[in-house]
């Protein structure tokens, strides 16, 4: 069973930097693709960004676009999503995901493998 864990959140004020990691417990095709979600409180979850291992490919929801930046380093278990210039509308649960092959890269249906989460809130 393919595990994912998250850490690296917290509280921040408007304009802070946080920087989340999600380690699987395997680098496989089944891992293939990472991507980080959200859900605010009483919205629904939405695709921020995801990365494709194998190219170190990745893809941008328009509304973090120049703030976050997901990688990867050298050790591919583990894979981070640096968010910077953070606003309150940035407050949310934090989810990373793992799958073979996404269709849709920034959809959570097509995401086999979760983790538990991570909080994220920014404070003016």
């Amino acid at each position: 069973q393919v595990q994912l864990v998250e850490s690296g959140g917290g509280s921040v004020q408007v304009g802070g930097s946080l920087r989340l990691s999600c380690t699987t417990s395997e680098y496989t095709y089944r891992t293939a693709f990472v991507g980080w979600f959200r859900q605010a409180a009483g919205k629904e979850r939405e695709g921020v960004a995801a990365i494709w291992r194998g190219t170190a490919g990745t893809y941008y929801a328009d509304s973090v676009k120049g703030r976050f930046t997901i990688s990867q380093p050298n050790t591919k278990n583990t894979v981070y999503l640096q968010m910077d210039s953070l606003r309150p509308e940035d407050t949310a649960m934090y989810y990373c995901a793992a799958g073979a092959a996404p269709r849709s890269k920034l959809s959570d249906s097509d995401y086999t493998y979760w983790g538990q989460g991570t909080r994220v809130t920014v404070s003016s």
